[in-house]
């Protein structure tokens, strides 16, 4: 009888320690997927001054626009900043989403004000930056995919049973998928030199 008790207890710490070993898994898997996001949007960022520097040349007038574009830049590497140190955390994650959906917006309009100047439409650098930003933009679309996936799988194991009654007691708190704000931001810059 004594044995039996033994093994039972056994067997549910078993239990136990392999759904928080899931648990486990699942959190660094969705960590390890928005470190490829970082990966891409730290790549996006870089290329930003490269192109606004390509663009003062030609548009000197226009000043409002590279200083937005060059503020949403800051502030979308603030939140990426905010959202490392964090992986799925809700407010980070708003705050990344938001300042990237600004960054999109402003990328847009100076895309847009670059059509009134062929001249730099036709600027061999502006070309290949604005190639390599569209690029990365598919870039990011893949690893948020996958980022939210991970996010959806793990918050899945932290909710349902037996895995509610371990994610509770260890703090396994649910985490934030990555969502634009505005559906029209989902979507990459358009580039056009025709």
């Amino acid at each position: 009888m004594g044995w039996i008790i033994l093994l039972a207890v056994i067997a549910l710490v078993l239990w136990g320690l392999a759904i928080y070993n899931g648990l486990v898994g699942a959190r660094n898997a969705f960590k390890n997927a928005f470190a490829q996001i970082d990966v891409q949007l730290q790549r996006r960022y870089d290329l930003i001054p490269n192109l606004v520097e390509t663009a003062k040349g030609y548009i000197k007038h226009e000043r409002e626009t590279l200083e937005a574009v060059v503020a949403a830049r800051n502030g979308a590497v603030s939140g990426l900043a905010a959202a490392k140190i964090k992986p799925g955390d809700p407010q980070a994650m708003q705050q990344l989403a938001g300042a990237d959906n600004v960054l999109t917006q402003s990328l847009g309009r100076l895309f847009a004000l670059s059509e009134a100047y062929p001249d730099l439409k036709a600027n061999q650098t502006m070309m290949q930056l604005s190639e390599e930003l569209t690029s990365t933009e598919n870039r990011v679309a893949f690893a948020r995919q996958a980022y939210n996936d991970a996010v959806m799988n793990y918050n899945n194991r932290r909710q349902m049973f037996p895995g509610s009654l371990v994610a509770g007691g260890f703090h396994f708190d649910a985490a934030m998928s990555l969502e634009l704000e505005k559906p029209e931001a989902r979507q990459a810059p358009k580039v056009s030199f025709s």
